[in-house]
């Protein structure tokens, strides 16, 4: 990934890569919010558009890795989840 220089604090956050599973989801339901409120100029709008689209590929490959490992851990298939 390429990062460019950043011009505001909101854009130095979009170069960086999350912690974590949980800081990538928290800080993309509070984009959602954001974006959801209506209230951004359209430049901050494709900005957290392609934010969110980054957390949001970052989320879906730590999900894709947790579920790789646990079909290693149960013999190839994943099983169903029995929570209770």
């Amino acid at each position: 990934m390429t990062t460019r220089p950043a011009a505001s604090s909101s854009r130095a956050t979009a170069s960086t890569v999350p912690v974590s599973y949980e800081a990538a989801l928290a800080e993309l339901e509070q984009l959602v919010s954001q974006l959801d409120a209506g209230q951004l100029p359209l430049e901050q709008l494709l900005t957290h558009y392609q934010r969110g689209a980054e957390l949001l590929a970052f989320c879906r490959a730590r999900l894709d890795a947790v579920e790789n490992q646990i079909k290693v851990l149960e013999g190839g298939e994943l099983k169903p989840w029995d929570a209770a």
